[in-house]
């Protein structure tokens, strides 16, 4: 998935030569709910809005920053949005835009900062804000190049970022049936001797599904030129990637059980945790203790690697994740690609179709809170329920109105009027199947495919008190 999407020598996101094609839109592959709602992206920035407000109003020290921010359309609505609130506006010192690709970096460039210039710095490009003098924009090409400072605030964004990242496929099979030769011999240049007895396992085992060529004789034209095959035998990471969570371990024993487990993903959200809360010990021992899961009595697998000391005296910021998948199982079989909005198979056309996966957000979750405890995880909710509690419905009855409005107040008479009457139309129209479309419940709907994680500092509950919710998970404002 990464060669295929970020390849130095010519991925999807990353093409070699300079394009004018466009991933996304209607001429694209897929449409983006930032492109078919500017409400979308106004609601993200209310949700920064509000969490920035539950937690006392920091004046000095916050940050945004957003994961694979596509052509910028999220981000610009959201600083659009956080304008309006200049307390908040003067108290982010920077915008980091974790980005990949250098043609969508330049269209993040000109839609976020317009006519000023784009210049090299120490961990990327950095430009100024067409919205603010004040602003910096800066672009790093790895959220590792991003400071982790104990005394900022972040707010972190991922929108339809962790599906791209690579997973890895297993399948749980049966043991061999047939017992090993009791007098095998091997040949070697010296002579046969006798095979060391070899054990055959006693319980399933996972094996690895890996992206192979086809074979000359099977390969029809027209078709791909690679398919996934199962393993013959246990791969390193087959041995180590399905035993690092009991939930994983639960399927092991029922046989032609597929999972797909994100090492990537577990990564970037214990990096968000630990930007949060800090990778502070629970216990005051001198070192962060990596947490780990007995699979015999002599053999303990880590369940994720140790983080490096971090400490964070006061958790602050929050991170909300917002992709497609499962609210609560394991993704199995999701593997896929997209070309021009039909899906297809993802090994048609390597670097010119994009591929994804489902997420696991039960996953996301699980490491964010084993790599911080100053951090607490809400959710999965579902798209619609997310953006019905932020009030899209209300928004979107707000810009009507303010069509409306503009075209009662400038209406005169003869063809004039017509065509302000025609373009009032378009507008209802688009704001209206905008919004439904983004809280649409019907099987394929955007609404119940899409899910919505939050991350935010942990706050131990006192005697007869109740844990504050976040806005959008059953929480509310808090001035």
């Amino acid at each position: 998935m990464r060669q295929c999407l970020t390849s130095d020598l010519g991925g999807y996101y990353t093409p070699n030569t300079a394009s004018d094609r466009d991933q996304f839109g209607t001429k694209g592959d897929f449409v983006t709910s930032p492109e078919i709602s500017q409400i979308f992206g106004e609601l993200i920035g209310v949700w920064v809005v509000a969490e920035w407000m539950a937690q006392g109003k920091k004046g000095e020290g916050v940050y945004l920053m957003e994961v694979g921010p596509g052509r910028g359309t999220l981000m610009d609505d959201m600083l659009r949005t956080i304008r309006n609130f200049p307390a908040l506006a003067k108290a982010i010192e920077a915008v980091y835009m974790v980005e990949a690709s250098r043609n969508l970096r330049e269209a993040q460039h000109k839609l976020l900062c317009g006519e000023n210039p784009l210049t090299e710095n120490r961990i990327g490009y950095g430009s100024v804000s067409r919205h603010s003098p004040d602003l910096k924009i800066i672009w790093a090409e790895d959220v590792r190049f991003v400071p982790r400072e104990a005394d900022k605030t972040p707010f972190i964004i991922a929108h339809e970022f962790f599906d791209a990242l690579p997973v890895h496929v297993f399948q749980s099979v049966a043991p061999a049936s047939q017992k090993a030769p009791a007098d095998a011999t091997i040949n070697t240049p010296t002579g046969p001797i006798k095979a060391p007895p070899r054990r055959l396992p006693q319980g399933n085992q996972w094996r690895e599904l890996v992206v192979s060529p086809v074979p000359p004789h099977r390969l029809k034209p027209e078709e791909p030129e690679f398919e996934l095959t199962m393993a013959k035998s246990a791969t390193p990471h087959s041995m180590y990637l399905p035993e690092t969570s009991s939930r994983y371990q639960a399927l092991k024993s029922t046989e032609g059980a597929t999972i797909e487990i994100s090492p990537e993903s577990q990564a970037f959200a214990r990096d968000f945790a630990i930007r949060l809360g800090g990778a502070n010990p629970s216990s005051p021992t001198p070192a962060k203790q990596t947490p780990t899961t007995t699979t015999s009595k002599s053999h303990q697998i880590p369940s994720s690697p140790a983080e490096v000391l971090y400490h964070k005296p006061v958790p602050s910021g929050a991170a909300l994740i917002i992709d497609y998948g499962p609210p609560a199982i394991i993704p199995a079989n999701s593997l896929r690609g997209i070309k021009s909005h039909v899906r297809v198979s993802p090994f048609l056309s390597p670097g010119t179709t994009d591929v994804s996966a489902n997420v696991d957000f039960i996953s996301l979750a699980e490491n964010a809170i084993n790599a911080s405890p100053g951090v607490e995880v809400h959710g999965p909710v579902s798209q619609a329920l997310f953006l019905r509690a932020m009030g899209i419905q209300e928004r979107a009855a707000q810009l009507v109105k303010g069509a409306v409005d503009r075209e009662r107040g400038g209406s005169g008479g003869g063809v004039g009027a017509e065509r302000d009457k025609g373009e009032l139309t378009e507008i209802v129209k688009r704001v209206e199947s905008g919004w439904r479309r983004l809280v649409d419940l019907s099987p394929q709907g955007m609404g119940g495919l899409y899910q919505v994680l939050a991350f935010v500092p942990f706050r131990p509950v006192g005697s007869g008190e109740v844990r504050r919710r976040p806005v959008g998970f059953g929480g509310d404002v808090r001035l």
